[in-house]
């Protein structure tokens, strides 16, 4: 039987309330779960806060974008800072040196001179020396890091000072704590990928999405993550606003095509046959695109219109090039646009040429270095088997161009150099020491040795065709394309250079001249017709470079006035390489270069007032032509060079003709500066100003005994004579005796002037 129990029967029976259980453990699950990420809210705080302090003093939170400015910034204040101080130098030295006596000259003078070079060198500072590497980058940032720890370092020692002495200050920063935590606990700030722009994506350039009407490329936007740096492949373009005001920048390739059509290369209807191959890329200094023309358009076309699509672009002509396609998957319908970054891309300073400092210089080899286009590209002239012609209008580097060459020339011992210039003067006389034929002038008689000069060089070297057809029968092998070898050139057949100068001036010269013709006599014996020189000279100048070519024959000929009297066609067409400096229109250009390089593009013409240095040359091969600042040689620098030439001629022994009888000239000129000299520096050994001739001859033989040890008094005096320092003079109370004969040190002085 079952017994039923129910709670009322049941006095001290506590009734347990089931909801109130669930409900007081569900509070207590939830203060858990507070109390849980309460700690995990704190654990992150304190994440954050370590995370910030570690990435302060990693500086992270500087981009290595802000470093190169920095940098940048630093080393521009320091090149405008040393220029001011070199200023401030070379201004002290100069006055020093106007009121400095004859002894302290010399030496200022020399260091005025090195204060100069640096200050010039300061002021030509360019681009590449504000070029941020990536190890500058990352001793900026170490620095910067040790800045930071020895701040906080500084810090901490200050604070724990400053409370010893202060009790206060603890309680301020107590106060100060709580906003610190939370500044630095702060959650951070993520972003995103704008809609539409690409994210950058390290060790890729910038892209161009286009071009603006001011000739400047406009970078595509490009999202970069908090910190991370873009490299700024544009770097040159941005530091210089070239915008114009009264410009409108439209981007985009549409833009260019725009500018195609405003300048007439291509009509509104041709817009859509018309694009880019490619992108629009940064190349050098500027910015370059390569397009495509309508069917059936050649790039001549555009090549006509360099003004029209100046304009068109709303910049200056002199920024812009344009030449057609010749890579390899070029065509005659495709252009290569290069738009530069400034209006004067080849700058106004001076670069020295890198044979000022050679010893040495192989011609054949090496060719002859000239200088950089506007992309900063150099380039090197190699004139073997060829000649060239200069044209131009004065003082805009002709004769620094054909320096350059002679310069190489000279320090080759196996080139044989033959200079005739029109005019007398110094331009060409360092040449005297080592050119074997050496002419100036346009005199009747100058014009006439010309013509044998010509006329014997042409048979020596038809001489040298004589012999390869030899060496062809017996040796084969030695000449094995018909011509003169580097092996040949060795061994007694090097190059010969003939430097031309002043060509106008040598043929208005020649046509005053009638040259007789002998095998034109009358039958009666009379007297023999005559032919004017001008044409004479003419056809002796194409006849070299004609005939002596494969036998390395090569001229270079130099004319100011680009006419047709001035460069003969005869003469011009035989020149495979030309160049021209600035002319004043478009017929002169044709004139030095010829009419095909000038319609491809060849603008000389278009050089301006601030293109001095700069020249088109035309290389007669694939290449086309090119525009160059030359490199610079001045004539101080040119006389060493042919001094250097001489000594390895000398030391090879192909120093030949004039060069060997204006040596014997040059050594007894030495000879007389060296001995004033030792006579000067005798007496100052000696501490006087005044001797005797016996007692000058003992100081002599004392200081250089090899050399004057076995001279004798009337010796010293006939050379001493012969140098203009005349002859012996009354001294005065001298060596203890009341007025001897003899020399001083003012008078030696003044001779050696």
């Amino acid at each position: 039987m079952a017994i039923e129990i129910h709670p009322e029967d049941i006095p001290d029976a506590e009734v347990i309330d089931v909801e109130e259980v669930s409900r007081r453990e569900q509070m207590m699950n939830a203060a858990k779960a507070r109390a849980q990420q309460a700690g995990a809210a704190l654990g992150e705080q304190r994440v954050r806060v370590f995370a910030r302090i570690s990435a302060w003093y990693a500086t992270a939170d500087v981009t290595d974008e802000d470093l190169a400015r920095e940098i940048e910034r630093k080393r521009r204040s320091q090149t405008k800072h040393g220029e001011v101080e070199l200023g401030a130098r070379v201004k002290g030295l100069k006055l020093q040196l106007r009121h400095a006596d004859p002894e302290m000259s010399g030496a200022l003078a020399f260091e005025l001179a090195g204060a100069e070079a640096q200050l010039q060198a300061l002021k030509e500072t360019d681009a590449d020396n504000y070029k941020i590497s990536g190890r500058d980058l990352g001793r900026a940032r170490w620095s910067k890091k040790a800045g930071r720890l020895a701040l906080s370092l500084g810090g901490a020692y200050g604070y724990v000072n400053g409370v010893a002495v202060e009790p206060l200050l603890a309680l301020a920063s107590l106060g100060a704590a709580p906003f610190a935590w939370w500044y630095l606990s702060r959650p951070a700030e993520t972003q995103q990928p704008k809609a539409g722009v690409a994210p950058f994506i390290p060790g890729q350039a910038v892209p161009v999405e286009g071009v603006g009407a001011d000739g400047t490329p406009v970078p595509a936007p490009v999202w970069t993550p908090p910190g991370q740096f873009v490299p700024d492949t544009l770097s040159s373009l941005g530091r210089v606003s070239l915008v114009k005001p009264e410009s409108a920048r439209v981007q985009g390739e549409g833009d260019l095509v725009t500018a195609l059509v405003k300048a007439g290369i291509i009509s509104e209807a041709q817009r859509d046959q018309t694009h880019l191959a490619g992108v629009i890329q940064p190349s050098g200094p500027g910015w370059t695109a390569t397009i495509e023309l309508p069917r059936g358009m050649p790039a001549s076309n555009a090549i006509g219109k360099l003004e029209e699509l100046a304009s068109a672009m709303r910049i200056k002509r002199s920024r812009i090039e344009i030449r057609p396609d010749n890579s390899a998957d070029g065509h005659d319908g495709r252009l290569v646009l290069w738009v530069a970054d400034q209006d004067n891309p080849y700058g106004s300073g001076k670069t020295d040429s890198e044979l000022i400092a050679a010893e040495r210089w192989d011609f054949w080899k090496d060719g002859i270095p000239l200088g950089p286009d506007a992309r900063n590209n150099r380039h090197t002239l190699d004139l073997i088997w060829s000649s060239i012609m200069i044209g131009g209008l004065m003082g805009y580097g002709k004769s620094y161009l054909a320096r350059l060459i002679a310069a190489a020339a000279a320090l080759d011992p196996t080139v044989r150099i033959i200079v005739i210039t029109g005019k007398t003067g110094p331009d060409w006389a360092p040449l005297k020491s080592v050119a074997h034929q050496w002419i100036a002038g346009a005199s009747p008689d100058v014009i006439r040795k010309v013509l044998r000069v010509m006329d014997t060089t042409i048979t020596e070297m038809q001489d040298r065709g004589t012999e390869l057809d030899r060496l062809y029968e017996v040796s084969p092998e030695k000449v094995p394309e018909g011509k003169v070898t580097p092996e040949l050139a060795a061994d007694g057949m090097g190059p010969v250079l003939l430097v031309v100068d002043e060509l106008q001036e040598l043929l208005d010269g020649a046509a005053l001249v009638q040259v007789a013709i002998d095998e034109e006599m009358t039958p009666e014996g009379g007297r023999p017709k005559t032919k004017n020189a001008r044409d004479i000279l003419v056809d002796s100048f194409a006849r070299y470079v004609r005939v002596t070519r494969f036998v390395l024959g090569m001229g270079v000929f130099i004319t100011q006035r680009p006419s047709s009297d001035s460069v003969p066609t005869k003469l011009r067409d035989v020149c495979a390489k030309r160049g021209s400096f600035r002319v004043k229109g478009q017929n002169s250009a044709k004139m030095v270069l010829g009419d095909d390089p000038v319609n491809q593009g060849a603008a000389p013409h278009l050089l301006g007032e601030d293109s001095k240095g700069v020249v088109v040359l035309e290389l007669g091969d694939e290449a086309g032509h090119i525009t160059i600042k030359a490199d610079v040689i001045d004539l101080p620098a040119f006389k060493d060079i042919c001094l250097r030439g001489r000594d390895l001629r000398l030391a090879a022994g192909t120093l030949t003709g004039d060069a060997l009888e204006y040596g014997k000239v040059d050594q007894a000129a030495a000879a007389t500066a060296t001995l004033l000299a030792d006579c000067i520096a005798a007496l100052d050994a000696n501490s006087v100003d005044r001797a005797r001739t016996e007692t000058l001859l003992g100081f002599l033989a004392a200081y250089k005994p090899s050399a004057y040890g076995e001279l004798t008094g009337p010796q010293l005096q006939a050379r001493l004579r012969e140098a203009g320092a005349g002859g012996t003079r009354k001294l005065g109370a001298c060596e203890g005796l009341a007025n001897p004969n003899g020399y001083t040190r003012d008078q030696l002085t003044e001779a050696g002037k």
